[in-house]
C-alpha cells in the first residue's frame, strides 16, 4: 500500500533521502533528496488507503489515494472520505506547529540581525536604499508581516540577489511595507522593485514577494484599508509563457477592486 505512496512522492521530485516509515496516522518529516544535510523540509501521512505529502520549503503538498479498478461501494466510499479527513486534520495540525516554530525561529533571527546599510553589494547594484530591512552577516534581512503586524517569517537576500525564506514559515497573506499610506498603497511583488516605486512616487508599498502571493496580500489590506486605492504593480514576465506576473496582477486587481499598472518596454532582449 505504501509503495504506491511513494511513487506519488517521487514523481512530484520530493523522493526521500532514506527510507520512510509510514505508519499508520503519523505524520513523518524527513530530507528530500538534493537538501542540504540535516533539513527536514519534506513530510508525509498516511492513513489507511490515502495520504498527502510535500515540502514545507516550497509551500506545496499533495494528496494521494489507492486507485482501483473496481467501482466503490458506498461503504468503501465513506470509508475513503473519512481516511482523507484524518490526513488532512494531521497536515493541518503540523502545518500549525510548524508556522509557530517558524515566528519563534523569525523573531529570535531578527531582533539578533543589525540595521542594513546602503553599501549592501545588492542595495547598491539596485540602487535602493535600505529602509526598514536588517542584515544578519552578509545577508539583507525582510520580514513578512500578516496585517496585525505579527512577523510570521524572513526573507533573506545574499550579495548575489539569491533569495530564500526561512523554512516553514507562513508567508501566504504576508507582506513587508515601506511607508505609510495616505490615501493609497501600492502592490508590487520584489523588494527591488517596491523601492524602485517608493522612490520615484513617495507612495506606501506592500512587498508581497511572489505574484503567487499578490491574491492573498491584496485581498488583506483591502479588509484592512477599505477606503484605499489600492493599485497592483505587475512584474511584466514578457519571456514567461502566460505571463505571470501581469496574469496574477490583473487578476488581483480585479478581485479588490484595484488599479493595475504594467511596466511597458520597447525591446526585449532575445
Amino acid at each position: 500500500m505504501t509503495a504506491n505512496i511513494y511513487q506519488a512522492i517521487a514523481a512530484a521530485g520530493l523522493t526521500p533521502a532514506k527510507d520512510l516509515d509510514l505508519s499508520e496516522g503519523k505524520l513523518v518529516r524527513y530530507r528530500i533528496t538534493g537538501d542540504k544535510p540535516g533539513s527536514r523540509n519534506g513530510w508525509a501521512v498516511c492513513y489507511g488507503d490515502a495520504g498527502s505529502f510535500g515540502s514545507w520549503k516550497t509551500g506545496e503538498s499533495h494528496t494521494w489515494h489507492v486507485q482501483s479498478s473496481k467501482p466503490q461501494t458506498p461503504a468503501e466510499r465513506a470509508a475513503l472520505q473519512q481516511q482523507i479527513k484524518a490526513v488532512r486534520q494531521l497536515r493541518a495540525t503540523e502545518q500549525t506547529a510548524v508556522h509557530e516554530s517558524a515566528r519563534t525561529r523569525a523573531a529570535r533571527l531578527w531582533a539578533t540581525a543589525r540595521p542594513a546599510t546602503n553599501s549592501h553589494p545588492y542595495l547598491q547594484r539596485k540602487s535602493i536604499p535600505a529602509i526598514g530591512i536588517r542584515q544578519l552577516r552578509e545577508m539583507l534581512v525582510i520580514p513578512a508581516r500578516d496585517t496585525s503586524g505579527t512577523l510570521h517569517t524572513l526573507q533573506f537576500i545574499s550579495a548575489d540577489g539569491s533569495k530564500r525564506f526561512l523554512t516553514g514559515g507562513r508567508i501566504t497573506g504576508c507582506y513587508f511595507s515601506i511607508g505609510k499610506p495616505v490615501d493609497s498603497l501600492l502592490i508590487a511583488e520584489g523588494l527591488a522593485t517596491a523601492s524602485t516605486l517608493y522612490q520615484a512616487t513617495g507612495r506606501a508599498v506592500a512587498v508581497c514577494f511572489s505574484c503567487g502571493n499578490m491574491m492573498p496580500v491584496a485581498r488583506a489590506l483591502r479588509l484592512k484599508f477599505p477606503r484605499l486605492r489600492l493599485t497592483l504593480c505587475a512584474d511584466n514576465d514578457l519571456l514567461t509563457p502566460g505571463n505571470p506576473g501581469v496574469t496574477h496582477a490583473k487578476a488581483a486587481a480585479q478581485a479588490v477592486g484595484g488599479f493595475l499598472a504594467v511596466p511597458q518596454f520597447n525591446e526585449v532582449a532575445p
